[in-house]
């Protein structure tokens, strides 16, 4: 740790310190009390610091904040959460609750311990009041610890903590801002946060979604998930151990061509898996920031909206910083080792034989392709029609550049490309572009093209 380091994370710590309105505890569990230390090291810690606790012990634990599942998890640290804050303001808020904003903050948190190989991951959370007096709410944050020296994770920690509190007590109102310093003086490489959640009083109307999309946005984490009901979740713990359905796009609109090729993917897909997996089954609309991107800046709003009518059609969302295939296989592979299903179209496949994909991996196509097609991950091939000539393209029928036809051929005979049944042609000869253009010419025929649910989003192009 260099010494501008050392100097700045002490004086966030300071300038909290010195915040007299704010007072707090901290309950440290996995790596002792690294976060509260900083604040002892920065002086004036008699300013912010109420106690500190670290029930390592489990039992001890378990008497302090009840029963748990796993100690490592989001329910045990809003157990500390409850605890710890209503403690501080049983205890205090008698003689100072008029002019102070309590806060608890709280982690636990998994580092690297003997013969240890991982995942070293924590969540860490901050209950705390907008202002004396207020309903509390809550900052719920996952992070995963990628440095594998034990005595780095500590460091990493604890400047995390000071980060967290400092962002949320002085940049809260700004979005970019907020997430950019959570990781101020951290390799975003080595401390990832795939989690960032504000509950309570004072946050009912805050989207959660636009907090994970800045995380993925400013490289915090690789990938961020919404559920079906809206909700951000923790990829590793909504994907674990579970079979996935996943159709790349813009989804820009949502069409009906979407809905029914996934549909189908997913029926081929079933019928290759036991009935135990398919029972376990998740469908996923992955949309990755180079999409996003494609026009400039991100339209929050327009964002929302495209987000709410996949969420309206019942489809979990993936928002990933992964343009490639074989990057994204390798992204799923660290969440699950059940099979995967990769749905594509004609199109799409083509793209894949390109040099530009490839040129910046050492073992080129072969090295990219080997790479797509681990873990159980197959590429679910949807057809192709021409629209000049008629011609119908299915994964079989298709042709892929000369100098790679025998590796092609390889994969369908290995069922590593499977040919995903489907003919409508009414929709499969409008493109997610034909129907930009119909809506900007106010013709009505995308109506039968675009799902009820999504017709608000796609008025965007009007």
């Amino acid at each position: 740790m260099n010494a501008k380091t050392l100097a700045f994370t002490k004086d966030k710590a300071l300038q909290i310190n010195l915040e007299k309105s704010i007072y707090g505890t901290f309950a440290e569990i996995g790596a002792g009390q690294e976060t509260a230390n900083w604040f002892f090291r920065a002086s004036g810690a008699a300013g912010t610091v109420a106690k500190t606790v670290s029930a390592y012990d489990m039992t001890m634990s378990d008497s302090f904040y009840g029963d748990v599942n796993r100690y490592v998890s989001e329910d045990r640290l809003k157990n500390m959460l409850e605890y710890e804050f209503e403690q501080l303001v049983k205890h205090l808020g008698p003689t100072r609750g008029e002019n102070t904003r309590f806060f608890a903050f709280c982690n636990t948190v998994k580092v690297k311990g003997y013969r240890d190989n991982g995942p070293w991951h924590g969540w860490i959370g901050v209950r705390f009041q907008l202002k004396p007096g207020a309903a509390p709410s809550d900052l719920i944050i996952h992070v995963r610890l990628n440095d594998p020296d034990h005595s780095s994770q500590m460091h990493d920690l604890g400047i995390l903590g000071v980060n967290i509190l400092h962002s949320l007590f002085f940049k809260r109102d700004h979005l970019t801002d907020f997430i950019d310093s959570l990781v101020d003086n951290l390799d975003p490489n080595l401390v990832e946060i795939d989690v960032v959640r504000f509950e309570g009083h004072g946050f009912s109307m805050v989207d959660n979604r636009l907090f994970a999309l800045q995380l993925v946005q400013s490289g915090l984490t690789p990938a961020t998930l919404f559920l079906a009901d809206g909700q951000v979740a923790q990829a590793a713990d909504a994907l674990y151990k579970r079979p996935i359905v996943l159709m790349r796009g813009s989804f820009n609109p949502v069409c009906n061509l979407h809905m029914e090729v996934m549909s189908q993917v997913r029926k081929t897909f079933l019928n290759r898996l036991e009935e135990s997996q398919a029972a376990r089954c998740l469908e996923i609309c992955e949309i990755s920031m180079n999409n996003l991107l494609r026009e400039g800046d991100v339209d929050h709003l327009e964002f929302l909206d495209r987000a709410d009518s996949l969420k309206a059609l019942g489809k979990n969302v993936l928002i990933t910083k992964s343009p490639r295939f074989d990057n994204l296989s390798g992204l799923l592979s660290r969440y699950t080792k059940e099979p995967i299903a990769i749905a594509l179209s004609i199109g799409l496949l083509n793209e894949l034989f390109k040099e530009k994909w490839t040129k910046d991996i050492p073992g080129g196509i072969l090295e990219s392709f080997g790479k797509t097609f681990q873990n159980k991950t197959r590429l679910y091939v949807s057809p192709w029609l021409n629209r000049k000539s008629g011609e119908f393209v299915t994964a079989r029928t298709f042709r892929a550049p000369e100098q790679f036809t025998h590796l092609y051929q390889h994969f369908l005979a290995n069922e590593l490309v499977v040919d995903v049944p489907f003919f409508n042609e009414f929709l499969l000869r409008h493109t997610p572009r034909d129907i930009q253009r119909m809506i900007s010419a106010d013709d009505d025929t995308w109506k039968s093209l675009v799902p009820e649910e999504a017709h608000r989003s796609a008025l965007h192009f009007k």
